[in-house]
């Protein structure tokens, strides 16, 4: 398992939280948003996710992620 903070932009509330957070946990990623940090962090198992494909869901959600 990696863990990784990833910086996002575009996240306003607890439900852009969550949304992110559903998202991702849809795909077996373990993830913790903080739009007070503007900041996710996951946790994910290398053989089946990639962090590319990680940020590519976020950026669906609408936010951009920065890092």
């Amino acid at each position: 398992m990696k863990t990784m903070v990833l910086k996002v932009e575009g996240m306003h509330c607890r439900s852009c939280e969550m949304l992110v957070k559903d998202s991702l946990d849809e795909m077996g990623v373990k993830a913790t948003a903080s739009h007070e940090n503007n900041e996710i962090k996951v946790t994910f198992d290398e053989t089946k996710n990639d962090i590319e494909e990680i940020k590519k869901i976020i950026e669906k959600e609408g936010y951009g992620v920065l890092s």
